[in-house]
């Protein structure tokens, strides 16, 4: 059985742990900036990645955004039924999302929600914080990858 020590550092020093609780935290913030478009964090940035044409296929996408490709999949079968998402094929047959006239019309209406929500991230922490944090979360990525 751990001691109550090993168990309060699981708590206060757990990788895992505060990266999951700052995530939260962050989707739910951007979630409620972006309510007014009817797009939740996740879809806009699916959205924003999708629309950037920087994948040629779903596994492209899957790994620009590091995400399972499984999940990305559900989410782009949802954007689909919603009408903001529409399969092209790309090279060699493979298939490459992209967004429908709805699709650009939803991220064009919640760019100007999600500038605020992110200059109100970088005014609370300050834009030099806001960097180095950045940096040191693509630390971790690296570290743990």
């Amino acid at each position: 059985m751990p001691t109550r020590d090993e168990i309060l550092d699981i708590h206060n020093m757990c990788a895992c742990s505060h990266t999951r609780m700052a995530a939260r935290a962050v989707t739910r913030f951007y979630d409620e900036a972006l309510r007014p478009s009817g797009l939740k964090g996740t879809q806009f940035v699916l959205l924003a990645a999708i629309e950037a044409g920087e994948a040629t296929s779903i596994t492209d996408l899957a790994e620009l955004i590091d995400i399972e490709r499984t999940t990305l999949v559900r989410n782009l079968q949802l954007l689909r039924k919603e009408g903001l998402v529409s399969p092209l094929k790309g090279l060699n047959g493979r298939r490459k999302p992209a967004l429908t006239p709805k699709g650009q019309d939803a991220l064009e209406a919640a760019l100007p929600l999600w500038r605020s929500a992110q200059g109100e991230i970088e005014g609370r922490l300050g834009f030099g914080s806001w960097q180095v944090t950045r940096r040191r979360l693509g630390d971790l990525r690296k570290a743990v990858s």
